[in-house]
């Protein structure tokens, strides 16, 4: 290379601007200067080369290594459809799962009801059936709900527009055939003819007896399967040929025979079609309780050719003998024909996801937090006694799964606190017969005042309503006025039966009655809210009653008002020493105690029952307990002058 060619290739590296003035200093440089630049640029151009080759084989390499991810997707993709479809029958299996043991809990806690109620004696209540029916009406999933005892009458409830009487005695009757012992029998989902409906029925025992080891009855659910159809359905109203060919899985349900019990068509679950052409099923049912779930491909014929497919299945254990088998099926070709086109658009939904990375962020936060709060809402609300609520958690995660179990324990706790109410109800009913026998009791002693103690009862009721009082508190006041006289039973016959005026030292005797009253029923923890009317009823407004001699405010509402009612029976009804008062009279003579012996308000507010023909002599009308009455006012009243006494009841 000569000394022109030397400084021309030094001189093109330099910018455009610089290259005339570096021409001119290489001019002046020596040949043997000139060959040591030539030498540096070589050294410069190897290196520069060098590092071109590099950055080709990295190039070269990325390249080669993206294949590899491509190639090993196009590989991975077969297995992630299929880890996909095995999931999705797992899932659809503990669905399953799941809906059974809702209803094997519901028929235990019916059977668990009844033992811890005693026995089945509620069953001889006239009234049960219509509860038992209610029960149906309550839950749209019961078809059916049976009550059979050892020895008595089989007590049923059913949707007549699904399933007809003897399809409901046949179900029973094949259920408890299978029972033995204490456990719970769950049959195989069959297809109700009249309805057209795939049902399973669910039986429980009642145990009881001397050492509660005996089978006295057995409580039969038969349940409604369509739960189960919607859990295998497919978002779409194409066929099993056409789902299929779009490459997506079909879903169905055989039982251990390997017949359809829900399928994405129903006349093939309807007609119980056999599914054991398909491989994947006869393998479900080789496999037995061993394998919960499998994932296997395999073939069949359609169109005169081998369609290569993928199976999973997956159990869906009812109870120990009553297993159901989840089946998946999917066109292998046609599934995997659909790759491409989603990693495209998995491409654009990312980059599009990048842009909302914060927002979807903030939106997955609050549906991950609102199932955790609505569940502390609903624990609150339970707590609080409203067993009402239920919580919608729609997820495939544990939160789902709490969420199911947490509406599972709550329909329990709502069943168990309207039995216990049930029985609270019987009770009470038993507690105010007993209370009525007794007034009955001190009543008939007496044949002029059979009927006084219901009479001032309702007449008591009547002025508590007019007075705004709520129902807890007419209810306490019914009580009390029905016990108002109980102290007579130790009062001495002669005295109570005396056809004459009593004399004054029988007089006192007769007025110990609320003292004794209160001895007798104060021993009773129970009585002690109606206490205040038995015990203060002959109390007066100027402090000139007894026993105690109180006044004013100091005598409770309660006894204000028995004893008003007691007076105006006392003056209308027919007694040894005296004939019965005219109405207007008696209601005249009341009102002229005002201040006196009754409370203005008591009184006003009986007066207003007696013009509006709710109060009269024998008969009193009590309002519905859901009507509301507005509180009376107090009149404005002048003081008036102690008159003559008034008979006393």
């Amino acid at each position: 290379m000569n000394r022109q060619e030397v400084i021309e290739l030094v001189v093109v590296r330099a910018a455009a601007s610089e290259q005339q003035q570096l021409r001119r200093i290489l001019s002046a440089y020596t040949t043997e200067e000139l060959q040591r630049v030539e030498q540096a640029i070589a050294g410069q151009a190897a290196q520069q080369k060098a590092e071109d080759e590099l950055i080709r084989i990295q190039a070269d390499r990325a390249v080669s290594r993206w294949v590899h991810q491509q190639e090993m997707e196009k590989l991975r993709a077969p297995q992630r459809k299929a880890e996909a479809e095995a999931q999705l029958v797992q899932d659809k299996a503990r669905q399953i799962e799941l809906y059974g043991q809702r209803y094997r809990d519901v028929v235990t806690g019916i059977a668990r009801g009844f033992e811890f109620a005693g026995g089945i004696e509620l069953l001889n209540d006239s009234g049960y059936d219509s509860r038992l029916q209610k029960t149906l009406e309550e839950d749209p999933n019961l078809i059916g709900l049976a009550i059979w005892p050892v020895k008595g009458e089989l007590h049923r409830a059913f949707q007549p527009e699904l399933i007809q009487r003897q399809e409901v005695d046949q179900r029973v009757s094949e259920v408890l055939a299978k029972m033995n012992g204490r456990g719970v029998v769950v049959s195989r989902p069959q297809i109700i003819r009249s309805g057209q409906e795939m049902a399973m029925t669910v039986a429980a025992p009642v145990m009881g007896g001397e050492d509660g080891h005996d089978v006295v009855a057995a409580v039969v659910a038969i349940i409604s399967f369509q739960e189960v159809f919607k859990a295998v359905h497919q978002s779409s109203s194409k066929s099993e040929r056409e789902l299929l060919d779009a490459g997506l899985p079909v879903v169905f349900v055989v039982d251990q025979n390997g017949r359809a019990v829900a399928h994405p068509e129903a006349n093939v679950a309807f007609s119980e079609k056999p599914m054991t052409d398909l491989k994947v099923v006869r393998d479900w049912q080789e496999s037995g309780t061993q394998v919960q779930s499998a994932l296997e491909p395999f073939t069949i014929e359609r169109d005169g050719r081998n369609i290569g497919m993928l199976g999973s299945y997956a159990t869906a254990e009812l109870d120990k003998n009553s297993r159901l088998g989840v089946i998946a099926i999917q066109d292998e070709t046609a599934a995997l024909a659909s790759v491409s086109d989603m990693r495209r658009q998995t491409l654009l939904i990312s980059m599009v996801a990048a842009m909302l990375t914060m927002v979807i962020g903030f939106f997955f936060a609050k549906k991950l937090t609102q199932p955790v709060q609505e569940l502390a809402v609903a624990a609150h609300r339970i707590a609080s006694g409203d067993f009402s609520q239920r919580i919608d958690v729609r997820s495939r995660t544990e939160l789902g799964h709490l969420g199911d179990s947490f509406n599972l324990m709550t329909d329990q706790l709502e069943h168990y606190i309207k039995d216990l109410q049930r029985s609270a109800d019987e009770n009470r009913e038993l507690f105010l017969g007993t209370v009525k026998g007794l007034a009955a009791a001190i009543d008939g002693k007496d044949p002029y005042t059979r009927g006084h103690s219901e009479r001032v009862s309702r007449m008591s009721v009547a002025i508590a309503q007019r007075l705004g009082l709520p129902d807890d508190e007419c209810e306490k006041i019914r009580i009390s006025a029905l016990l108002h006289d109980i102290g007579k039973i130790a009062i001495d016959d002669n005295i109570l039966k005396k056809p004459a005026a009593l004399t004054d030292d029988e007089f006192v005797i007769m007025k110990q009655h609320p003292q004794k009253g209160y001895k007798i029923m104060s021993q009773i923890r129970a009585m002690k809210e109606f206490l205040p009317g038995m015990y203060m009823h002959h109390e007066m407004i100027n402090g000139q009653g007894y026993p105690q001699g109180l006044k004013g405010d100091e005598i409770p509402l309660m006894a204000k008002i028995v004893s008003v009612a007691d007076t105006f029976d006392a003056m209308t009804t027919d007694r040894p020493y005296q004939q019965a008062m005219k109405f207007e009279d008696a209601i005249s003579r009341i009102q002229s105690f005002v201040g006196t012996r009754y409370d203005p308000r008591v009184v006003f507010a009986f007066v207003q029952a007696c013009e509006d023909g709710q109060i009269r002599p024998g008969s009193v009308k009590l309002k519905s307990r859901t009507m509301t009455e507005t509180k009376v006012p107090a009149p404005s009243l002048e003081a008036n002058v102690e008159p003559e006494p008034v008979p006393v009841s």
